[in-house]
């Protein structure tokens, strides 16, 4: 009777790794239908983001389609701010610490608006941070 006891929990954990598994994978199954309109995307647990043509969409990941889901044009977009921490990075080349905890895209939108792309990983934010940056340049020139 006491050895069924302790093993309950093990159990208990083991169901929910295995919903928490199940739950990751339908995100991402349904990422992949969203994100399939798009020249270039990306998925993490914060955001899904997609760039098409000069539209940037992004919203937050879920089972079913992306809820929150907003879309600008870069002709709306002032300027674009990379964010680690609190501290923001305007140069293309500079070096990002690897140890961050809140990493972002902030969009400075003509209207005002400083609306927020959250990211997990340093490099991929830097390579899409290049990327907008270089992109709102020749949208300008």
């Amino acid at each position: 009777m006491e050895r069924g006891l302790l093993w309950l929990p093990l159990l208990v954990v083991f169901f929910w790794l295995a919903w928490s598994g199940w739950n990751e994978y339908q995100k991402i199954e349904s990422y992949k239908r969203w994100a399939s309109q798009f020249e270039r995307h990306k998925y993490d647990i914060y955001a899904v983001l997609g760039q098409k043509d000069d539209r940037l969409t992004w919203g937050k990941p879920t089972r079913k389609d992306p809820q929150d889901v907003q879309t600008v044009t870069f002709a709306d977009i002032a300027r674009i701010r990379f964010r680690i921490d609190s501290k923001f990075f305007d140069d293309q080349d500079a070096e990002f610490p690897l140890n961050a905890k809140t990493i972002a895209l902030e969009l400075v939108l003509k209207t005002g608006e400083m609306p927020s792309i959250r990211f997990t990983d340093v490099d991929i934010a830097s390579n899409w941070y290049r990327f907008l940056s270089d992109r709102l340049e020749t949208q300008v020139k």
